[in-house]
């Protein structure tokens, strides 16, 4: 069995959704790095701006020297996270910008700071300034961009699907209602499809290219039915004439032994052809509707009496039992002479491929028919109901009778089965 099948839309939407989330995953790394270093940039900013300030409010408020000792003890008191202490004598001047860990007693955990590292002058002595302010912690960084990201993930993967589910609705209606038409289309109705307006070019073209295969198609049918028909009728008249001259050639009491046997094997094969051009006239009239407007309310189980007397020789000749059980007044609505070739072709091919001295049984119940002889195999179901395929090497036929019951039943609605059981073959019509 092979996969699923699955609609256009959703082959293309999957793709996206794994595309989104692809990027999505690429995104949070990508983002924290971005909110990372602007956060850094915000902090090494104010931290020089600090400096500034601190450098020239300290120069400012204290003009005394000897105040900058108490003043120093109070900064650094007051001050969390920044410090301004004397400058060694081999103490480097530059300033520095970086980033560590340290134990926060606050925190009571170690937490990451950014910190600046300065040289200040007050009153033309050198201090080194350190100013440290914490940064929030990564992990819950990455986990807010992460839940935001994929929430609005979430969201647009919603987006998506509704998105789909109502633009399939509204784009792929014309598409869609040109499919279903075609389900329903009967190229034996001789018609075309009427599809709908639509001004996406795709489906407008397609269109067009299905009217057009359509149309060809009605035009190859109607000119097959029509020289079927005539065919089968113009052969007709000479099949006619040539059986009757055999039948007179046979009747000639002046013709030997040897003449007769050979003006009898002229006989049976055009016996046969003449059968065949007889059900391809019945099919043609049936694909014409010649058979539509005379229909009647039929007894079948009188139909199915009368074609048993028409097949008693046959059923006399190859000893073959009969049984019946046929229910009175079971009726359907058809054409007789339809009704009358669906019976008696069952009953033909009952007696085709019956066994010697085999037995034949009809069943008429509730609308159904049930044919039921004996056999040796199955016959060949999947050529069963196709014209001119043989359905038995043992006792081929004409390859049109199951053919024409199978078009009957078809026209009228009826269904039609077979089926091997017990050394039965068995042919049911429901009508």
């Amino acid at each position: 069995m092979g996969n699923a099948m699955k609609k256009l839309l959703n082959r293309t939407i999957w793709p996206f959704a794994l595309y989104s989330l692809i990027v999505l995953a690429v995104s949070v790394p990508v983002y924290f790095f971005i909110v990372e270093q602007i956060w850094e940039d915000e902090l090494d900013e104010h931290h020089w701006i600090t400096k500034n300030k601190v450098e020239q409010e300290l120069n400012t408020e204290y003009e005394n020297p000897a105040e900058i000792p108490v003043m120093l003890e109070q900064f650094n008191r007051l001050n969390l996270g920044s410090t301004i202490r004397a400058m060694g004598s081999g103490e480097h001047p530059g300033d520095s910008v970086y980033s560590h860990y340290r134990f926060d007693p606050y925190y009571n955990e170690v937490e990451r700071f950014r910190v600046l590292s300065a040289q200040i002058k007050i009153h033309n002595e050198p201090y080194r300034l350190i100013i440290e302010t914490n940064i929030e912690e990564s992990e819950e960084t990455v986990l807010a961009i992460a839940t935001v990201a994929i929430s609005f993930f979430l969201i647009l993967l919603l987006g998506f699907f509704w998105l789909n589910r109502n633009l399939s609705r509204k784009i792929w209606k014309p598409f869609y209602s040109t499919l279903d038409k075609l389900k329903t289309f009967d190229l034996s109705g001789e018609k075309g499809i009427v599809t709908e307006q639509t001004d996406v070019l795709e489906f407008e073209e397609l269109n067009k290219a299905l009217h057009v295969l359509i149309e060809k198609n009605v035009s190859v049918f109607r000119q097959q039915k029509e020289f079927t028909e005539n065919a089968s009728h113009e052969l007709q008249t000479p099949l006619a004439i040539l059986k009757s001259k055999v039948d007179l050639l046979l009747q000639d009491e002046t013709l030997t032994q040897e003449q007769s046997e050979k003006i009898e094997a002229l006989n049976a094969p055009l016996s046969r052809v003449s059968r065949i051009n007889k059900n391809l006239l019945i099919l043609a009239r049936i694909e014409n509707q010649k058979f539509a407007d005379h229909t009647e309310d039929l007894d079948i189980g009188a139909l199915v009496n009368e074609s048993l007397e028409f097949i008693a020789d046959q059923v006399a000749g190859r000893h073959i039992t009969i049984s019946k059980e046929i229910s009175t007044e079971v009726t359907v609505h058809a054409n007789r002479s339809l009704l009358e070739t669906v019976i008696l072709n069952l009953l033909l091919n009952a007696i085709r491929h019956n066994v010697e001295k085999g037995v034949l049984h009809i069943s008429l119940t509730d609308k159904k028919l049930v044919v039921s002889n004996s056999g040796t195999a199955s016959l060949n179901t999947d050529s069963l109901f196709q014209r001119f395929a043989s359905t038995s090497r043992v006792s081929p036929g004409s390859g049109l009778g199951l053919a024409l019951v199978h078009e009957i039943c078809r026209r009228y609605g009826w269904k039609v089965a077979y089926r091997f059981e017990k050394d039965m073959h068995i042919f049911a019509v429901q009508f």
